[in-house]
């Protein structure tokens, strides 16, 4: 025993002596390896990069800053030119609505009959018959002869039931001005229809019938959600 322990006393030093390098290496290496993984990782959170809160978006040629969160179809979501584009806004707010809720077999009742935003469509109108025009000329072929009294300063005329507005009414003011198709209330409520023509581009907006009894509150904020989303005239 007293031979085995006096051969090996000698080596427990040196080998000693050949792990510390081994070690000290080894931790440069992680330290190295740490380092680069730490300046190549990318900077980006798992969400990606955040959109702008705004894009500028030529419709026929006419210009219009529109908030990113309101537009309804992320294909839509670039600046540039478009044809068409489709958006929606909290209402009366005017703010753009935030992330989608989820809707459940419990809730879907209350999803469907609960509509608290007002839906805008810009589209390039190349040109075709203005909405003032229709307004105008196209509409009163169709519109039935009676004229109900304006309630509050709104006025309500019938399409005649055999034209291609029959299930619809029409409903128009002058101070402020507005001017609105609505179909009739039914299995589901009724919805209207008030267009608009800026430069290059026709304005459409969706909102519900039922909304028509605070309608010049509901004017104005159509008046005034235009004027926030045209760009910069030039």
């Amino acid at each position: 025993m007293m031979t085995v322990f006096s051969a090996a006393s000698p080596r427990t030093p040196r080998a000693r002596a050949h792990v510390v390098p081994i070690v000290l290496g080894g931790a440069a290496a992680l330290c190295a390896v740490a380092l680069v993984a730490y300046l190549l990782w990318p900077t980006w959170g798992t969400g990606g990069a955040s959109a702008p809160d705004k894009l500028p978006v030529s419709i026929g040629s006419t210009l219009f800053n529109l908030p990113t969160t309101a537009i309804r179809m992320k294909i839509q979501r670039h600046s540039g030119p478009q044809e068409r584009i489709d958006l929606d806004f909290l209402y009366p707010s005017l703010e753009p609505p935030g992330a989608p809720k989820h809707v459940t077999a419990d809730t879907v009742e209350t999803a469907v009959q609960s509509i608290d935003r007002i839906f805008l469509s810009i589209s390039a109108h190349h040109d075709a018959l203005s909405p003032e025009q229709r307004t105008a000329t196209i509409y009163p072929r169709y519109l039935d002869q009676a004229t109900t009294m304006p309630e509050d300063g709104l006025t309500m005329r019938m399409f005649r039931a055999e034209t291609p507005y029959g299930s619809e009414d029409f409903y128009s003011a002058s101070s402020p001005a507005l001017t609105a198709r609505c179909t009739r209330d039914g299995a589901t409520p009724g919805m209207c229809l008030s267009e608009r023509r800026v430069g290059g581009a026709d304005l459409t907006f969706r909102f519900p019938r039922s909304w028509l009894t605070q309608w010049r509150e509901l004017a104005e904020a159509m008046d005034r959600l235009t004027a926030q989303l045209r760009g910069p005239k030039g």
